[in-house]
């Protein structure tokens, strides 16, 4: 059985910080693209981040570039988020998910072939 678990979520104060991880097991996904993907209260699931098979290219939505990083593991099975400098404007259900059929990432939700039941990030002001 395919699964992918996402951790680290939690509430934190605005301007802190969070470390998500997204590990995969059931199969491997060092050939696939992944990418982690957010929800707010009353909004639709929207692009955060992606990155590609190799991790040697990444992309990210304006709202979070420059203090969000993506990474992963393909030793581990295991994608990462790095949160820097949140905003409770970032507070929602956070996804991971991977493109089985892709080795280079897309910003678009339906290639995604395989998600986690996701984690909660709380942001207080």
């Amino acid at each position: 059985q395919v699964q992918l678990v996402e951790s680290g979520g939690g509430l934190v104060q605005a301007g802190g910080s969070l470390r998500l991880s997204c590990a995969a097991s059931g199969r491997t996904f060092s050939s696939s693209a992944m990418g982690w993907f957010r929800q707010a209260p009353g909004k639709e699931r929207a692009f955060v981040a992606a990155i590609n098979w190799s991790g040697s290219n990444t992309g990210y939505a304006d709202s979070v570039k420059g203090r969000f990083t993506i990474s992963r593991d393909s030793n581990k099975n295991t994608m990462y988020l790095q949160m820097n400098s949140l905003k409770p404007e970032d507070t929602a259900v956070y996804y991971c998910a991977a493109n089985s059929g892709a080795a280079y990432y897309t910003r678009a939700i339906n290639e995604y072939d395989y998600w986690g039941r996701g984690t909660q990030v709380t942001v207080s002001s």
